[in-house]
């Protein structure tokens, strides 16, 4: 099956993944991090990206951001590349590709679809490096988002702002959503939709993407259609 055009789409969020090459790991150290955000932070703001979200793992990372063009984000992205794997490169004495290919992305729509998804983001380390509670882990937006620390890199999304009137309460109401686990079917879409290329979002979000994008939004039901009934003759008399 051909690969589907990666979906991009001007003043929409979107969840990315890049993932390093063979699963081998993108930050060795602390001094690796820091230079990826460096980098993420100079980009996004020479192409206007808004970063919403973003946590970054041994040998993996996960954004979530809104471009403001279709042509932003693959810009934004292939710029921190050339910086930063060159960098990399020089610093542990290695050549060659660091990133698993092109890197994967996918539209989230508004609304409960994308809380679900900075969740996602910011659970990663509890899920992966157990037992890291989100907010103790130095390497995401979790500590913006519950107020220990201002992150100059994130431009806070409005579903975030929508969660209280006060910092106060947007904090202890975002503390909520992160102790509480997402369901492995919800782990399983989120992780689905962005390497697949499967756009997020309600039925009506997604039949307004697919009519003006001209390609799927979602996989198709498996196995044959159903056939129609078949009309009884009446019998001749």
């Amino acid at each position: 099956m051909a690969r589907l055009p990666r979906l991009a789409i001007a003043g929409l969020a979107h969840h990315v993944i890049q993932r390093g090459h063979n699963r081998q790991p993108v930050f060795l150290d602390d001094e690796d991090r820091l230079a990826y955000l460096a980098a993420l932070r100079e980009s996004a703001a020479l192409h206007r990206v808004a970063v919403h979200a973003y946590v970054l793992m041994s040998d993996h990372l996960h954004l979530l951001v809104t471009p403001p063009s279709a042509e932003a984000l693959s810009k934004m992205l292939q710029a921190i590349g050339r910086r930063y794997v060159a960098a990399f490169n020089r610093r542990h004495g290695r050549i060659g590709t660091l990133w698993d290919g092109r890197f994967r992305a996918t539209v989230i729509e508004e609304g409960p679809h994308l809380l679900s998804c900075m969740r996602y983001i910011e659970q990663n380390p509890q899920r992966l490096i157990p037992p890291t509670p989100a907010g103790e882990y130095a390497w995401s937006s979790a500590m913006h988002h519950l107020g220990r620390q201002r992150d100059m890199l994130v431009s806070t999304h409005a579903c975030y702002w929508q969660l209280g009137n006060t910092p106060f309460e947007r904090e202890i109401a975002w503390q909520r959503l992160l102790d509480e686990p997402l369901m492995p079917d919800e782990v399983q879409m989120q992780t689905d939709s962005a390497l697949k290329g499967w756009a997020l979002g309600s039925g009506a979000f997604l039949a307004k993407l697919g009519a003006s994008c001209e390609r799927p939004m979602a996989p198709r039901p498996r196995g044959r259609p159903a056939r129609a009934p078949r009309s009884e003759t009446p019998a001749s008399p």
